[in-house]
């Protein structure tokens, strides 16, 4: 086959892939890129990955895996910015990854690019070496403003101009894109009139050597905990989340006895915000039934997911439902709102149950359901899991290769 080796060019300019999960601007999308680099190196194609560099101890060149690299690049000061200000700082970035490529005589056949700035920076790179560009936005701005507009909550700083009317162009500009969900690839059209036979839609993955089966008892065990009904919220603390919603919907479930809601996720940035969830609990009475995890490492959540007895996603907006994924390849059920994917990952009254919003109440009677049914035991945490083991990251990697082929094929053909 043609371009049976592929070389990538990767773009994560604003997201260290490897930076800490559960912080401002690293979550879903870095573990998207980490593993999908690492899993088209396994299959023989070579991928480097660019990104900014954040800290002065950052080494430039971190290996992924076989075939697959992470190479910092200057852009800007070496510390954490607004990934807004990256915008100025593009041009250099562009640059200093030229003079890398030059240095190293690397050569890419096509250029991936992830969210918008580095988009943006794939169209610098897309004319000057003249190979597709390939993009993944992974959030769109102008649908998180229509949810913005259309909530009656505080959901953080509305989406700037610039960076609504730069998508706008970019669909235009890339060579191919490719959309997670067919929801995502709707948007696309209706809020950017992007070309829908330039959309590809390809799922997110999940680490199924990771993401497995363990048991409850056990990893209550490694985890110190009792006998609770534990319900588990994962992700970064940012109102889009929506975990203050999941806190209000503890009062409609003070009948359930030992109930213990963990949230996973924050740090230092996000103090701030954990603290306004702490005030929400301590106002609403249920302070005693909230535990603040904090940052735990990515390759530790799987104890958490095997010891909780319902995930629940009770997100605004998810550009696919990572965490939903993690948490069915544990065997745990899920609680989630109409975002993303979970209405075609989660299997009604089976695995879990889909609400329609993240009204308080409608998620607390989603939860209560779930949880009043039978204590679930390996047998059925296998068939939960069971349900997504289509979704191995050697699979979807697999489905990226063939639509990169796919416009390289085209872009090499010529013209009639």
């Amino acid at each position: 086959m043609p371009f049976s080796q592929l070389r990538i060019c990767m773009l994560s300019a604003h997201s260290c892939p490897v930076g800490k999960l559960g912080t401002k601007d690293t979550g879903g999308m870095s573990v998207y890129i980490r593993e999908i680099a690492s899993e088209l190196g396994k299959q023989g194609h070579v991928v480097d990955v660019y990104t900014r560099a954040h800290d002065p101890q950052d080494r430039q060149i971190y290996e992924l895996g076989q075939n697959a690299r992470l190479i910092h690049l200057r852009a800007g000061v070496d510390e954490e910015i607004h990934k807004l200000a990256l915008y100025a700082h593009l041009p250099a970035f562009v640059s200093n990854l030229e003079s890398f490529r030059r240095s190293t005589s690397a050569r890419y056949d096509l250029i991936f690019s992830h969210y918008w700035l580095s988009a943006l920076a794939g169209t610098h790179l897309h004319r000057r070496w003249h190979v597709p560009h390939v993009a993944m936005f992974h959030t769109l701005g102008a649908v998180k403003n229509s949810i913005r507009e259309a909530s009656h909550a505080a959901l953080g700083e509305k989406e700037p101009r610039l960076r609504i009317e730069t998508e706008s162009a970019l669909v235009r500009r890339c060579t191919r894109i490719i959309a997670s969900t067919d929801k995502e690839k709707r948007a696309l059209v209706s809020h950017y009139a992007a070309p829908s036979r330039k959309i590809s839609v390809v799922p997110c993955g999940v680490n199924l050597e990771r993401f497995r089966v363990t048991g409850k008892a056990p990893a209550r065990h490694r985890l110190g905990l009792d006998t609770e009904r534990i319900i588990m919220f994962v992700g970064r603390i940012d109102p889009l989340k929506g975990a203050d919603n999941l806190i209000k919907a503890l009062p409609y479930l003070r009948h359930i006895p030992k109930l213990r809601l963990m949230i996973v996720g924050g740090g230092e940035h996000s103090q701030r915000e954990i603290g306004q969830l702490q005030k929400l609990a301590n106002n609403l009475e249920v302070q005693n039934l909230v535990d603040f995890r904090g940052l735990i490492k990515h390759e530790d959540l799987p104890d958490f997911y095997n010891a909780a007895d319902a995930c629940v996603v009770p997100s605004y907006y998810e550009s696919f439902g990572l965490v939903a994924l993690e948490s069915l390849a544990c065997g745990t059920p899920v609680v989630a709102t109409d975002v993303g994917n979970h209405k075609n990952l989660i299997r009604e009254g089976d695995t879990g149950y889909v609400a329609e919003d993240n009204d308080p109440r409608r998620l607390a009677d989603k939860i209560a359901l779930l949880l009043s049914r039978s204590e679930s035991n390996a047998e059925s945490a296998q068939s939960i899991r069971g349900t997504v083991s289509s979704l191995s990251w050697s699979n979807i990697a697999e489905a990226i290769a063939r639509h990169c082929q796919s416009v390289l094929a085209k872009h090499a053909a010529p013209a009639s």
